[in-house]
């Protein structure tokens, strides 16, 4: 009689740990998503960027080698004391509280205000040419959202998310069973939850806001984790036919074992051009792949310590 398989690696033996490290990285995410809620100046779980909050932003590039250092709460006061061109019955647009970063070194000037019209806009960077400049003309961009369209681009992307959600869970049930969905959600709320609790904390901390790339960013995650743990799922039941007559608990560590190189390095092979666009691919996409690199991590993690070791215990209740 040929003897069961022996793997070389136990989850199940060092489930409570995978436990504790995800429930302690659950709790630092929801509080800094409190405290994200708490802060007068956020109001909200994260910190929402012009897509979702509406205004303008402005991008400026100083032509200057090397440039003269610059800071943020210079920026402000300066900011502070410009009258812009309003229509008549208008009031001016409060710039004391944009919001502004210092990129490349004090090269690179982005503000984040309320909404302006083409005419504010223009005088705008006409003071900013005059207190910072010379600005250079091709590195100069202006956008401007509505908050009407920022409200819909927030629906949008949570009916997206909940969305995305109905239709793996459903899937999952009809392949497999409804314990299989209902742990291929909680790791998929588990993975959700740390990159936003990241973010929350980023928001916190050091001003970033999410956008819309934030969405599509957590979108793919949950496409990517709940690819991961069907594979583990499949092999899964594929040793609950052959080792029909072991506990479940070895019959998910044989399982476990035989994806595991599989699954560490499509995860790698993964994060490499993410890692490279987080170096090399700007800053218009250096947080979207900081998001998904994040997301990408934590997903391989609960397909691998998190869904496969809850399963004998939810399945003996």
């Amino acid at each position: 009689m040929t003897s069961p398989p022996s793997p070389r690696f136990r989850i199940n033996r060092h489930r409570r740990l995978a436990w504790l490290g995800s429930l302690l990285a659950c709790g630092l995410s929801v509080l800094g998503m409190a405290l994200c809620w708490l802060n007068p100046s956020i109001q909200a779980p994260l910190r929402p960027g012009l897509d979702f909050t509406g205004g303008t932003q402005v991008q400026v590039e100083r032509a200057c080698a090397p440039c003269t250092p610059v800071t943020a709460p210079e920026i402000r006061q300066s900011l502070s004391r410009l009258t812009l061109p309003v229509a008549a019955g208008e009031t001016a647009p409060n710039l004391g509280s944009a919001s502004v970063q210092v990129l490349d070194g004090g090269r690179s000037l982005l503000l984040r205000l309320p909404a302006l019209d083409a005419d504010q806009s223009a005088a705008l960077v006409k003071a900013l040419s005059a207190s910072f400049g010379p600005l250079s003309s091709s590195g100069t961009s202006v956008n401007t959202i509505g908050p009407t369209l920022g409200s819909r681009l927030l629906q949008g992307s949570l009916i997206s998310l909940l969305v995305s959600f109905a239709g793996i869970a459903a899937y999952i049930t009809f392949s497999y069973s409804g314990i299989f969905a209902f742990l291929a959600l909680l790791c998929l709320a588990h993975d959700v939850l740390i990159t936003c609790g990241l973010f929350a904390w980023l928001g916190l901390l050091q001003g970033i806001e999410v956008d819309s790339l934030f969405a599509v960013s957590l979108i793919t995650v949950a496409g990517y984790s709940v690819t991961d743990t069907v594979v583990v799922y499949d092999r899964i039941r594929e040793q609950r036919r052959t080792l029909a007559d072991l506990p479940l608990v070895d019959q998910v560590d044989v399982a476990v074992d035989a994806t595991l190189t599989r699954s560490i390095y499509t995860s790698l092979t993964t994060l490499l051009p993410l890692v490279a666009l987080i170096f090399f691919g700007g800053s218009t996409l250096f947080w979207f792949a900081v998001a998904l690199t994040v997301g990408i991590a934590v997903g391989s993690w609960s397909s691998i310590g998190l869904a496969p070791t809850l399963l004998p215990v939810l399945s003996k209740r």
